[in-house]
């Protein structure tokens, strides 16, 4: 039996990263977890299109604008890093390379 790790997209106790293992076939956790990581990725895409439009447009945003603007693309960007990792451990090695691990 294969086991598989995968990086969760939401923390355990007091922000801890969590892992989910499983023997590869999907759970209920794991399906929540590509639910979540799907409507991170939809909330990224939307928070630098409206980013884009802002900076973009006419008038000048303010500081307090711009603050909360890059507050947001921190957490997005953080939360699509974490999804970025936790699919590219899960991508197996190509043929005759040995894994990083």
């Amino acid at each position: 039996m294969s086991t598989h790790v995968r990086l969760l997209p939401f923390g355990g106790p007091e922000g801890k990263r969590a892992h989910l293992i499983t023997d590869g076939t999907p759970t209920r956790l794991s399906l929540l977890a590509d639910t979540i990581e799907n409507q991170q990725i939809e909330a990224a895409a939307v928070l630098v299109a409206l980013t884009r439009s802002v900076l973009e447009g006419p008038g000048n945003p303010s500081a307090a604008e711009l603050h909360l603007f890059l507050e947001r693309l921190l957490d997005s960007t953080t939360e699509v890093l974490n999804i970025c990792e936790s699919r590219g451990q899960r991508i197996p090695p190509y043929e005759g390379e040995e894994s990083e691990e």
